[in-house]
This record gives structure tokens, sequence and C-alpha cells, in this order.
């Protein structure tokens, strides 16, 4: 019996008994009784139709010799008919033939037949066998060959020996390159800012589906383009001696406006209501540097910033410069700060480094204390390395964090000092609605003493994000009344989420932490509660009731912003 792909499968609505009035009830195994049951209703549409009906549904799935048979209506039972269905022996697959026209590197052909999702043995499903095609399929267009296609599929079925044998037949056509950059819809930026993009589509590399996908999704995270589309341009491709193909990369672009403004507003545990409005340029004097400034005030907090990016440089780092003004009154602390800084950034796969200069200017005034001035430039340098399986919403994954910088009295610091700070976060899927997320963060700033150093350069603790169960930064050193940051901090969290469907989950979790001015002093502070997760389009969104055993007090945390 040979059977070609795709099958000619009759659609249905409903599968009913054979006499009008009766409704059937299968006798079968609960596997095809599953399978089988969403078709069945009250019509009749004859004994023969039904049983082919049902012998076509259950070929999809490889039994190809079903046996049925009406048993008489139980007494007193007239309006129901039995229908046994014996489905016979599964078919499997006894053997394959993967065909590839073209020229294919040996090493790439063994990953093709290495990854082959039926192999001899396997049960054969006509979803399957489809899904198996295809993977092939987009194999071959993913590396190299943008022109793969399938020429011929069967499935040839035999049903006494309950074996089928697969032929899957393809063509790669010709291997293609990378091209140059053809770039339509630029209107204020020159074709040359995109090149500076360009990481992974260099011309006369070999074509892959990643990379064009990487440059697409590189430009469309830049502050200049609202959408972009990035495609391979065969119609103008270049067939060179050795056979290989050249194409340009044809990405279409729609720029930004060259203005924007924007109005929010919000909510935090750790600082309050909050308002704000910022504006936006990418195209600084013409020179397409990207330039944002706003304000923000919050209950506790309030700040005021102005920030240039530039594009990349050759090396692919990116660079920034900017200044700030804020205010804070947080634990009985009131601050003010001045600080300018420059920034330079760069990506080595999934390792980003920040180097930083900024210096500052900081004026506190703790409640039943001395105020303190306090001065310090601050070269500064941040590994982060990434593994996640979804940037916003991971499930699984590792982040590590290490930073390091210091200040010094000859160069425009106060204070002679060195800051460390580590953190750590591990995410781990438990099942398909279960998840662990554990989090660790150690601190130490190496100084003589801890006054005439700026907070931004200590540590304090406690609130969203940190240690719940307390208020946003009430573990530190206390100084009159008010709460100051220590040299040293440590925290450790674990929280365990079960997700009630796939938008709404619950939380339960227990944090630790401290931070102080000598180890003699450390005492873990502990909290632990309840939480509510909602994933929205942004990320998770949490809702928190945490116990603090020191404090003997519950607290809520939460985040919340409402742009308009």
């Amino acid at each position: 019996m040979s059977l070609r792909q795709p099958f000619t499968l009759l659609l249905f609505a409903s599968l009913t008994a054979p006499a009008t009035g009766q409704s059937l009830r299968l006798d079968a195994p609960d596997e095809i009784r599953t399978l089988l049951t969403p078709y069945l209703s009250d019509a009749a549409p004859g004994r023969r139709r039904l049983e082919g009906q049902l012998a076509d549904i259950l070929a999809t799935e490889g039994y190809f010799s079903p046996q049925f048979s009406f048993d008489a209506p139980a007494s007193g039972d007239g309006d129901t008919l039995p229908l046994r269905i014996d489905p016979g022996p599964r078919t499997v697959i006894g053997s394959v033939s993967l065909a590839v026209d073209g020229e294919i590197p040996p090493k790439q052909r063994s990953a093709l037949d290495a990854a082959w999702r039926l192999p001899v043995g396997t049960p054969f499903r006509q979803a399957d066998w489809n899904a198996a095609k295809q993977d092939i399929l987009a194999r071959l267009l993913a590396h190299d060959y943008a022109d793969a296609r399938l020429l011929d599929s069967r499935a040839e079925i035999d049903p006494d020996a309950r074996r089928a044998e697969l032929h899957a037949h393809y063509a790669t056509g010709p291997r293609y390159r990378f091209g140059p950059l053809a770039v339509d819809g630029l209107q204020r930026f020159p074709s040359s800012l995109l090149a500076r993009y360009q990481r992974v589509v260099r011309e006369g590399e070999p074509y892959t589906e990643e990379a064009l996908g990487t440059l697409q999704a590189t430009l469309q995270a830049t502050p200049y383009f609202a959408t972009v589309q990035a495609r391979l341009d065969r119609e103008a491709a270049v067939i060179a001696d050795d056979g290989s193909v050249t194409a340009p990369v044809r990405v279409t672009v729609r720029e930004r406006p060259a203005h924007r403004v924007g109005f929010g507003g919000g909510a935090s545990s750790n600082t309050g209501a909050r308002v704000e409005a910022n504006y936006h340029t990418p195209d600084l004097f013409g020179q397409a540097w990207a330039f944002d400034t706003g304000l923000r005030l919050e209950q506790k907090r309030q700040v005021a910033f102005a920030d240039v990016f530039l594009p990349p440089d050759a090396k692919q780092r990116r660079h920034s410069i900017g200044a700030m003004a804020e205010a804070t009154d947080i634990q009985g602390l009131r601050t003010e700060r001045y600080a300018i800084g420059a920034q330079s950034v760069q990506e080595r796969g999934r390792l980003e480094q920040r180097l930083s200069l900024n210096w500052q200017e900081e004026q506190r005034w703790p409640d039943g204390s001395t105020p303190v001035l306090s001065h310090a430039l601050v070269p500064n340098v941040m590994w982060t390395w990434r593994e996640l399986d979804h940037p916003l919403d991971p499930r699984t994954g590792t982040v590590l964090q290490v930073q390091v910088g210091g200040g010094s009295k000859a160069v425009l610091s106060d204070q002679n000092f060195v800051r460390s700070h580590g953190r750590w976060q591990q995410y781990i899927e438990l099942g398909r609605r279960k998840q662990l997320a554990l989090r660790g963060e150690l601190g130490y700033t190496l100084a003589d003493s801890r006054e005439q150093i700026p907070q931004d350069y200590l540590f304090r603790t406690g609130g969203t994000g940190s240690v719940r169960g307390y208020a946003y930064q009430s573990l530190g050193v206390r100084e009159g009344s008010a709460v100051v940051g220590g040299r040293y901090l440590a925290v450790a969290s674990a929280e365990a989420t079960h997700w009630l469907d796939d938008v709404w989950g619950i939380a339960a979790f227990i944090d630790a932490g401290d931070a102080v001015d000598s180890l003699k002093d450390a005492r873990l502070a502990v909290g632990y509660g309840l939480g509510a997760r909602w994933r929205s389009p942004a990320g998770p969104i949490g809702v928190d009731l945490g116990y603090g055993q020191r404090t003997e007090k519950f607290q809520l945390h939460f985040s919340l912003a409402i742009p308009f």
C-alpha cells in the first residue's frame, strides 16, 4: 500500500450512530476513545460511511487495519448503540530514505541525518511525519541554502507488516553568501549608521537565517528606527565562478520621529507614587546622537537627568555621557546629589562590559546627626554575564554580575576607598508550571571609614528586589535616627512560583540580608511571605506580602507603572 503525503483526509464536524435517534457508545482503548469522541454527535451518516471516516482518522495515528463491530443495544437502552473498535497493531517506521541533491558538506549532511525526528522503530503519525519533513527543510534554509526546497515525499505503508517506509527528497540549490548592505527608507540618517550595527551579517560571509534575524533585532533595538525588515535580496543575486551566489542584504526601515515627548505615572512600594516627563531625539545636532532628558518626581525621590548616547564605534563600543541631580528622603536620611559621568559599553557574546567614570557631590542630612558633604571621582568596571531562555520572562538560566570601583584623595575624592559588589541570579524550571528563583548578593567597600564616602558607594538594603518584609533601605547603619549605608552587604533569597495558567501565578519566598559597617555587627534580617504574579507584556509584575522577623511587622511590596 502506497500512501502519498499529505493524506487526503475527509474532515468532518461530527460522527454518530448509523440509526437515526441512536447515539454511539465507544468500546475502545482509552487512547482511541479520546481521539474519536470529539467527532461523535447525534446525526446518522450511515454505517459504511461512518467506518470509512473513523478509519481515515485512525490512519493519521498509524492504525491502518482497524476492525469495527456494532453490538446489540443493552436491554432497556435502545437509544444507545455500542460500537466496538479494535484499532489493530500500530504501524512503525521501518526505513527512512533522506535524499539531498546539491553540494553539501559531509558534516552538515550528517547533522541533517542526526536531526531526523522519526527514526526507525518510531510509531508513525501523520503530524509527526509532516513536522519531520518541514524541520529538515527549515535546517537547510537556515544555513547557506536560501533556495532549498522539498522536491518529493511519500510514506509507503504495508498494513500487514505494520511497516512504514519514508522517503523525502530535497534540493539544496546554490550556497548563498551575504552581499553588500542595501537600505531603503532612510531620510535623516546615512546608510553608514546601519553598518555600525552590522556585527554578524558581513559581506562575503555564508548566509544564515540566524545572522539575518540578529541584524534585524539589533537595528530594531536602536533609538533610530520604528520598524526594521531585513531579507536576502535573491532577485539581485550574482553567481560566482565556484557556483556560490552572493546576494545583497536588503534592509527596509522606518525612522522614528525626530522629537518625542512622553509623560507617565506610577507607583512603587520603594519610593511611592510618581509622575514623570521626558524628551527624546535620536539625532542631536544632526550627528545620530540619541539625547534623553527628563524629570521624575516621586514621594521619596526626585531626579532630573540628561544623557547623550553615541552610535557604536568600530570595536562595537557604545559611548555615552550624562548628568543628573537627585534629592532623596529615605529612612530619615535626606540627600542631595549632583553627578556627571561617561560610560562605554561593549558586548562580547553573553558577556557585557561597562567602563565608567563618574564624579559626584553629595550633601546628606541624617536625622539627629551632623550633615556631611562628600565628593568622589570614581572609575568603575562592571561585567554582566547572562544565559537566559528569555530576556524579560526567564524560566531557566543564570545572571552573574561583578563590579569594582573606587576613589582616591589624590584625585578629587574626600576618602580613599575601593568598592566591590557581586550579584548572582539563578532560574530553575521545576515543571511546566513551577519555577524556583535563587538570588545572592555580596558587597564590600574597603576603606578606613565610611565617613565622606557618598551613599552610592556604600550599602543599604530592604524592600522590593532585596529583603522583602522590610521597608525600602531600612537595613543599614544607624546614624542618629537615620539609616545610612555601611561597608558590608550580604543578601540571599529563594522564591518558588506556581503558575496557575499562562498569565497568573502565586509565589512563596524567603529573603535574608543586612548591611553593616563592621562584621561583628552582622545579623541577617529574615523575611518571608507570599505573592501574586502577572505576566505582563513587559515582563512579570509582582505583589508580595512579606513578614519581617526582626520588626515583627508585615510589609507590602509592589511595583506598577502606567504610561499615559
